[in-house]
């Protein structure tokens, strides 16, 4: 049995009583890398020096009587769009193969301060722009559960490493549901925290207003202690909540007597296949034997979505990727013939063409003419999303449904077909632009893939969602099953 198959506390456990070393634990990351990374190919930049040099040093510790957190010698992986200091942060694209970023992002900082140790950088879409890992400029990253089919994205990178028993946790990004959709396809944990409850400084920014950093994770328990570590008001994020953190492991009471489920129509209707939808109202009669209501409400505005999330996405990604000139950092042009040569040239070799798609949408959206057609329409209908949340969470606890509307696909059957691919986000993207919290977790299999049950939840109510996740989760064995690989 693999080290990473035992609890966080076991493994807490066994390090106390020093039938274990952090040492070992990372030769288990490594070790597991080695044997079947080949086949999944999630990382992208593995900083093995620096974690044997660390889990060295934590072994040292062991000795020592100071309490130690329960994150304390954990390998973990890190989506390559979150910079690491001394460590090549890519986000996946040729324009920022040589960027060596000389500070940590707040979110990296705090996984120091707890003593995890990051492994490596995880693949991903580049600049986060897709769903399935294959717009990734260096490789295309695959399922663990059968590796002709995606392992969804734009954290694909992030699910299959802890899908694959690579790390024992990782982090993503979500902008429309960057770490729940692959969660889904990878049959783990996947949270989205509410928009500003962890830092966003030192992600390299897609999205300003839709973009979190979340944890993946086997487990929902490991999923809580995570986001306890990372959680919290950061002075260098303007946009960062100054709200008081729960307790989140406390919340895992397994309690949900009482609680109210909607159930939108528009989230079960068509385009779902008939496998999911079959999984999820299995796991409703689940949570309604445990004494939670459910009942089935409108969310009438989720179908302008996708429509809405492309145009203002895309507007804050032309905005964002502005500063990529070929002139401050990474790649630039050789022997430009002037400046707009730079621009042009740079630019032309360096983004890939998912990356170019969007910035072209977004320019146009925003240009003299169109802006208010498109660009300040489509944040009308955001502000209408938003209320259908806050309508629903008027009478309801947490919003239930499917995380994607089927499996994982097959590699390359919708790499050539934008429309198809950006459909996938359509459970997930109302989430982002509502800025309120979900979860996904496996709830199901259909012809050997994993199915994703999504808990949505009012803005900051983490603890909720945790903790219907949780009481799911203690009456179920989906999150238990691994891929045999």
């Amino acid at each position: 049995m693999s080290l990473f198959d035992l609890k966080l506390q076991e493994i807490h456990t066994q390090l106390k009583a020093k039938q274990i070393t952090v040492s070992d634990l990372v030769n288990e990351s490594y070790t597991r890398i080695g044997q079947v990374d080949g086949k999944v190919k999630a990382f992208l930049k593995l900083d093995e020096e620096n974690a044997r040099t660390t889990a060295a040093t934590l072994d040292e510790q062991l000795d020592k009587s100071e309490s130690r957190g329960l994150l304390f010698g954990l390998p973990i992986g890190i989506k390559d769009n979150i910079v690491t200091e001394g460590v090549t942060t890519t986000c996946a694209s040729q324009f920022l193969r040589n960027f060596n970023p000389v500070y940590d992002a707040t979110v990296v900082s705090k996984l120091k301060d707890a003593q995890a140790i990051s492994i490596g950088k995880l693949n991903m879409d580049e600049f986060a722009m897709g769903g399935s890992n294959e717009n990734s400029s260096f490789q295309i990253t695959y399922n663990p559960w059968n590796t002709e089919y995606v392992p969804g994205g734009s954290s694909g990178g992030s699910a299959a490493a802890v899908a694959a028993g690579e790390v024992y946790f990782s982090l993503g990004s979500d902008t429309g549901g960057s770490i729940r959709q692959p969660a889904a396809y990878c049959g783990i944990v996947g949270l989205k925290p509410t928009y500003g409850l962890v830092s966003r400084f030192g992600l390299v920014a897609f999205a300003s207003s839709l973009d979190q950093i979340g944890p993946l994770t086997k487990n929902v328990e490991d999923s809580a202690y995570l986001l306890q570590s990372i959680a919290g008001h950061d002075p260098k994020d303007s946009t960062s909540a100054n709200v008081d953190i729960p307790d989140y492991i406390s919340a895992l009471s397994g309690d949900v007597k009482g609680l109210r489920i909607a159930l939108p129509k528009e989230y079960m209707g068509e385009g779902i296949d008939p496998a999911v939808r079959e999984s999820v109202l299995s796991a409703l009669k689940v949570l309604e034997s445990l004494g939670a209501v459910v009942e089935e409400v409108s969310l009438p505005h989720s179908e302008y979505a996708v429509a809405t999330y492309y145009l203002l996405a895309s507007s804050e990604a032309s905005s964002n990727l502005a500063r990529f000139d070929g002139v401050r950092y990474g790649v630039r042009a050789d022997n430009p013939n002037n400046l707009l040569d730079l621009y042009h040239r740079s630019r032309s070799e360096g983004f890939g063409p998912e990356v170019k798609r969007r910035i072209m949408l977004g320019t146009y959206a925003l240009s003299s003419g169109y802006y208010d057609a498109y660009y300040l329409k489509a944040q009308k209908v955001r502000t209408l999303i938003k209320q259908d949340f806050d309508n629903v969470f008027e009478n309801y606890d947490v919003v239930i449904g499917p995380t994607a509307p089927t499996t994982a696909f097959k590699v390359g059957s919708q790499v050539n077909d934008p429309l198809t691919m950006y459909l996938n986000d359509i459970l997930t993207i109302p989430v982002n632009l509502a800025g309120v919290p979900a979860i996904s977790v496996p709830c199901g299999f259909t012809d050997g893939l994993p199915i994703g049950l999504q808990i949505i939840g009012k803005a900051l109510s983490e603890a909720t969602i945790l903790r219907v996740a949780h009481a799911f989760e203690q009456h179920t064995d989906f999150h238990k099953q691994r891929p045999q690989l």
